[in-house]
């Protein structure tokens, strides 16, 4: 009878049965630095850095500066980040998947915000970022865009939703790349100048390996947990060594193209300046101690990619 009320006791504490299932529940009101913190400011870099490289490439065709669609564009990109920050919060959420994290805790798995009230919000922004893409579309007459932008929702959307996401599947890392790094570079210079040059193309590929460094950052952080709730993302699948190889690569590799494209527009030069910025991030991946650590590392990838972009502007539109 002892050991049977100890099992009980030990099952209303909390310290038995499937953890992924219970959610976090935190003390205390939902505040603004909450609402903040989900979504996600230190990932927006990864959406202005294409834009601005973009811009650059557009400028580099001619004198002409087109602000307006400039700007809209970054509002999509800033607009669908956030989207899809709060509809990961949600997904993940009522999944479990973010009962274990090790980073701050979200909205859903908190339970202080219901979990519609934030897929609501993530949608509210998708809602945004395609009425401004409308706008751009109507603006430009390149009717064909909208079928990019309704691919780069539903992208957005089954990363973490769905009943198969591909994000629990070994393929976030692709779908950034292409969505992050070639559709969002190309379809900002080409709605700007409507057509794509070298100097784009090139630019694309480095702003999609900055977004690949950062996806694996916060998924080398999140592999245990990521393991117990059957999250089989690419760092999950290849382990922490190979993935620890992957991030190097993926920063170092745009500074490659940054060189190659220095003996074109010598100014780009001035972008290896982000690696102080981008190899303390590959050391703190070499050597962190807790998971922790690598939120810093995943900042850190994130201005590095935010330096090179601005740095390929200058070079791009000098």
């Amino acid at each position: 009878m002892a050991a049977s009320s100890q099992r009980k006791k030990k099952t209303r504490s909390g310290t038995s049965g499937n953890p992924a299932k219970k959610p976090i529940v935190e003390a205390g009101p939902i505040t603004a630095r909450d609402w903040i913190g989900a979504a996600r400011l230190r990932t927006l870099p990864l959406a202005i850095a294409p834009v601005v490289i973009g811009t650059g490439a557009a400028r580099s065709t001619g004198p002409e500066f087109h602000w307006v669609i400039a700007l809209a564009c970054l509002a999509v990109a800033v607009l669908l980040q956030i989207g899809v920050n709060f509809t990961n919060d949600y997904s993940d959420g009522i999944r479990g998947t973010d009962a274990v994290r090790v980073g701050p805790a979200r909205l859903t798995a908190s339970g202080r915000v219901k979990p519609r009230t934030v897929l609501i919000i993530g949608l509210v922004f998708f809602a945004l970022a395609a009425a401004v893409g409308v706008a751009i579309v109507i603006r430009t007459e390149q009717w064909w865009m909208l079928a990019v932008g309704a691919a780069c929702i539903v992208a957005a959307w089954f990363y973490t939703g769905g009943k198969r996401p591909y994000g629990y599947f070994g393929l976030g890392e692709v779908f950034v790349f292409v969505f992050f790094g070639l559709v969002a570079t190309l379809g900002t210079t080409w709605v700007q100048v409507f057509e794509l040059p070298q100097q784009a193309w090139l630019g694309a590929v480095a702003a999609g390996l900055f977004a690949c460094a950062v996806l694996l950052a916060n998924n080398l952080r999140d592999i245990d947990q990521d393991r117990v709730v059957g999250k089989r993302t690419l760092t999950v699948l290849i382990g922490r060594r190979p993935t620890q190889m992957l991030f190097t690569l993926f920063v170092l590799a745009p500074f490659g193209i940054l060189i190659f494209l220095a003996l074109l527009y010598p100014i780009a030069w001035i972008g290896l300046l982000a690696l102080l910025a981008g190899l303390p991030a590959i050391l703190i991946v070499w050597t962190y101690r807790q998971p922790k650590e690598l939120v810093i590392a995943l900042a850190l990838t994130s201005l590095t990619a935010l330096l090179y972009a601005g740095a390929l502007f200058w070079a791009f539109a000098g």
